[in-house]
């Protein structure tokens, strides 16, 4: 299906492939690895021919109709999310609209005498608007935007008034349409709720095209992809298997070229010995020399690369807060005639580790809000308790960064009588180098800024967090050096996020929030899978349970 032969491209003086080459076969479903800045988004550019290979060759069949999810949205406005959806759907939307005119061409009495052409051209469209699906095109794309989250209502509604986080799933239902033989996705499952990414889970699953994605969710990849391809140094290796397998691959690999080079230096120094006591004396020196010369011949081995170091989060101690840290009774909120909770009950000990759910518009963020004392509840009771400092990550703090501050200006601003060279190694525990200290925020990546506020946060760490979406934006390293870092921190956490890995690692009780009301779960995200057969709120139920994630 894609063959890739003997693929070179730099971009500026950075060698991103040099010799690669792939045979990905129909049916696949791929998972692409690697760093940040690696080439795996310009790689699926190559693919579908928006960018040229200085050399080398992307092969494929002919004919072979590619759709790529970017995370790109462009200009929506002016139509119904529908109607939106079905444009952005490529040719088969393309010729929705040519037979829309046609038809209205062939009733047009002005053009009697072009019947024959109009007819001809007519009868050709449709056939292949019918092979494509086209005729299904409708309900197929209100299939798609409610398994995305989309509610009947909005999806009739303006996509001009939409969110940005709500356009990219707009985009990404458009490219679901189009069911093209080669399906890109780069990153699907960010802006995705964890119902909208138990759905596209099983959508992928039932594809019968080839699929190549990258995403930084470890058990969404773990679940649908059958093979993976890492970018290593320019080359692209493939690994049979999951997500899980390709690590432990990687990791017995590392392991094996360790325990060569080591091998080999300790026979190197063990010759070198002998050859050194023994090459003076006459009864030996012809054979030192011997030795020395098929040491001279032997093949060294290139000392083990260390692959990019691991990023690890550091979380100094905190201090102790009271043993209740959040007590509600009654709890009432609503926005209008929307009744967000009615009732809710709640009672947050010292050291418990609360994972919030529930669908979208269930009031997750707004529990948040509340439990912070940025918003007061309508009805009922509500207690913060003592000695408690908070922090609150929100889903848009990213945004609010100061754009001209540089990334050591942010600490110092937040920090101002604190020492550089604490910031600095601060901010080395979140994953920044030397030179990224100077860096303007608005240079960043979605994913350093992430970190660059989780580092603010938690340079003088609070007792209590309050985190909305950790994860967003993190890649899978940064992920699992958030959980690493929340294993060992002593204070009490209530946080929301879509990300099963996350959620089974750091969980230890699961409120569950559905029509206005709240159930608690004692135990943590695995056992909230296991006692209530579904993986979300949201998500049908599983005869005899749902499969519970991997934890940490």
């Amino acid at each position: 299906m894609i063959r890739i032969t003997d693929l070179d491209y730099r971009y500026g003086s950075q060698i991103l492939f040099q010799g690669a080459g792939l045979k990905i076969e129909r049916g696949w479903t791929v998972g692409l690895i690697g760093p940040n800045g690696s080439g795996k988004s310009t790689l699926f550019r190559l693919i579908c021919g928006r960018e040229q290979p200085e050399a080398g060759e992307i092969d494929l069949p002919a004919g072979t109709r590619v759709g790529y999810f970017d995370q790109r949205t462009g200009e929506m406005a002016g139509c119904s999310v529908l109607e939106q959806t079905i444009r952005c759907a490529g040719r088969v939307a393309e010729l929705r609209g040519e037979l829309a005119g046609l038809e209205q061409a062939l009733s047009d009495p002005a053009r009697e005498d072009e019947m024959e052409r109009l007819l001809a051209r007519y009868s050709a469209l449709q056939t292949e608007f019918q092979t494509l699906g086209g005729y299904d095109l409708e309900p197929r794309a209100r299939e798609i935007l409610g398994g995305l989250g989309f509610s009947p209502a909005r999806i009739e509604a303006d996509v001009g008034v939409l969110s940005g986080g709500w356009k990219m799933r707009v985009a990404l239902a458009g490219i679901l349409l189009q069911q093209p033989d080669v399906l890109l996705l780069d990153e699907p499952t960010n802006h995705l709720d964890l119902e909208s990414i138990l759905w596209l889970e099983g959508f992928i699953a039932g594809y019968r095209g080839t699929v190549v994605m990258t995403c930084h969710d470890h058990e969404f990849m773990n679940r649908v992809v059958d093979r993976i391809v890492e970018i290593d140094e320019g080359r692209l290796r493939l690994f049979p298997g999951d997500y899980d397998f390709y690590l432990a691959q990687r990791e017995l690999e590392d392991r094996q070229r360790h325990a060569a080079f080591e091998r080999q230096q300790a026979h190197i120094e063990r010759e070198m010995r002998w050859i050194n006591s023994y090459r003076a004396k006459a009864r030996s020196a012809s054979q030192a020399q011997s030795r020395l010369k098929r040491l001279e011949k032997l093949e060294r081995l290139e000392p083990p690369r260390s692959r990019r170091q691991r990023v690890r989060f550091r979380i100094p101690a905190v201090p102790r807060s009271g043993d209740d840290v959040f007590v509600a009774r009654d709890l009432g909120k609503a926005f209008g005639d929307h009744i967000v909770f009615l009732g809710l009950d709640l009672h947050v000990r010292r050291g418990e580790r609360w994972a919030v759910l529930g669908v979208n518009g269930a009031g997750k963020t707004t529990l948040l809000r509340i439990i912070r004392g940025e918003l007061e509840p309508d009805d009922g009771y509500c207690k913060r308790g003592a000695s408690l400092t908070t922090g609150y990550f929100a889903q848009h703090t990213t945004e609010l960064l100061d754009p001209e501050a540089s990334v050591i200006g942010t600490m110092s601003a937040e920090y101002p009588g604190a020492g550089i060279g604490s910031l600095r190694k601060c901010l080395a525990g979140f994953g920044f180098e030397e030179h990224d200290l100077d860096k303007r925020t608005s240079w960043l990546s979605g994913g350093e800024k992430a970190r660059l506020v989780l580092a603010r946060m938690l340079y003088q760490p609070p007792n209590f967090l309050i985190l909305d979406e950790p994860t967003n934006h993190l890649d899978v390293e940064s992920r699992q050096a958030l959980i690493d870092a929340l294993e060992s921190y002593r204070g009490t956490i209530v946080f929301v996020s879509h990300d099963r890995h996350f959620l089974a690692a750091v969980a230890t009780r699961v409120l569950e929030l559905e029509d206005g009301g709240g159930r608690v779960w004692h135990g943590g995200y695995a056992d909230y899978v296991r006692l209530s057969g579904r993986e979300a709120p949201g998500a049908p139920g599983a005869p005899g349970g749902a499969t519970s994630p991997s934890g940490n």
